[in-house]
């Protein structure tokens, strides 16, 4: 095990874009669906749709925490709606579920979806029996990350020391709120950021593949 990584117990991972590749473009098929459904919800066409949906997502953490902020959306309608998607593009990814399986201590999927969808995407993946727990957005009280509650309530939930944990996101920007608290950070630089360029001082480590970098950290000496 790497040295500095000596002190982890809890290990944290996000969802999308985290535990598979965003090339997949698993995501964009959910985006899709979000546009098509603020369309439906405003009457307005997929262009403007599509500047709402990520002003809200800018604005409010999600597209969701949006909706429900401005337009009382009822959030399992929503998640029902977008999540109705085919997952042929994911693969069983044998490395990964190895990695994930060697490291010491605690493992848990930290995601502002919810957990049927999260449960889905982990057996795609071969990585349904990986994790302890999923921590979704209805046990953040629907109020997602980068929201500090979220993160207090995962610590909470889980009896998790923050000084003890490793957090893994694609989304920089919910890796501030995880560092403030104590954790270690690592950010998945994969393409899939959409907020602007910010102080990255928060982020401890950077890979573009999470599964060759959990291996290197396993193996280093």
């Amino acid at each position: 095990m790497l040295a500095r990584l000596s002190h982890v117990r809890n290990w944290i991972f996000d969802l999308d874009n985290t535990l598979y590749p965003a090339r997949s473009n698993l995501f964009a098929r959910i985006d899709k669906r979000m546009t098509r459904f603020v369309a439906d919800l405003l009457g307005v066409d997929d262009a403007e749709a599509f500047q709402v949906q990520k002003a809200y997502f800018l604005g409010h953490g999600t597209t969701l925490a949006g909706l429900m902020a401005n337009h009382h959306v009822d959030p399992h309608e929503f998640l029902a709606y977008v999540h109705d998607i085919e997952m042929d593009v994911l693969e069983e990814d044998a490395p990964l579920a190895a990695a994930i399986a060697r490291l010491p201590g605690r493992k848990l999927v930290f995601t502002n979806g919810d957990k049927p969808y999260a449960l889905k995407v982990l057996d795609r993946l071969g990585l349904g029996g990986s994790f302890e727990a999923v921590h979704d957005l209805h046990a953040m009280n629907l109020v997602p990350k980068p929201a500090a509650s979220a993160y207090q309530e995962l610590c909470e939930a889980w009896d998790i020391d923050p000084a003890q944990s490793l957090f893994v996101e694609d989304m920089a920007r919910n890796l501030a709120p995880a560092k403030a608290i104590g954790m270690t950070t690592v950010w998945v630089d994969n393409g899939s950021e959409q907020a602007p360029e910010v102080d990255r001082s928060f982020i401890d480590f950077t890979t573009a593949d999470l599964s060759a970098w959990l291996h290197h950290v396993l193996e280093a000496e």
